[in-house]
């Protein structure tokens, strides 16, 4: 009578281990195109991308003086990329990093009030002066650049939207 058990020779161990690979940006993705945001508190804003970050977002801005998106990050599945281009590469980017907009530790309370429960403290999330020196400083330069082309802060300034009957997969931006 044959076993039923077979022998450890035969068996192999899967080798499921897979490599990281590095995220692939699209084609259309080039620093200085005007993009527009899908998701998030700014959906529908047209910001300009600045540069890809180490962990595979984009850095993008409004500018914040034109339609008020602040320097931020965003992952790439979440943007639509037109064939608008503005010329950043006199802006200095170096300085934005994943550290530069990582989120400050909060410390945890063993008990929380009543009026922390019911949010009575009213604490506001301040912005540190430097982010927003170093917004102003991305501005400027990127209005100068806006401000060559015609009607291109207009069409920043504005936010994209789909009426009844538009086909987005019919439409070139």
């Amino acid at each position: 009578m044959a076993s039923k058990i077979y022998a450890l020779e035969t068996a192999r161990p899967k080798s499921t281990r897979k490599a990281v690979r590095p995220h692939k940006l699209r084609a259309s993705l080039v620093p200085g195109t005007v993009l527009i945001i899908l998701a998030g508190r700014f959906s529908g804003k047209r910001v300009v991308y600045l540069k890809n970050l180490e962990d595979s977002t984009l850095l993008v801005t409004g500018p914040f003086k034109v339609n008020g998106v602040p320097l931020r990050r965003v992952n790439s599945r979440f943007v639509i990329a037109t064939k608008t281009k503005i010329d950043v590469s006199s802006l200095d980017l170096s300085r934005f990093d994943v550290p530069y907009f990582a989120r400050e530790k909060k410390s945890k309370k063993s008990h929380k009030s009543e009026k922390d429960f019911f949010n009575e403290a009213g604490e506001k999330k301040e912005i540190k002066a430097e982010r927003v020196n170093d917004q102003k400083i991305v501005d400027k330069s990127l209005i100068v650049e806006i401000k060559k082309t015609p009607m291109l802060k207009q069409y920043l300034a504005s936010s994209f939207s789909l009426k009844h009957g538009d086909k987005p997969h019919a439409m070139v931006f």
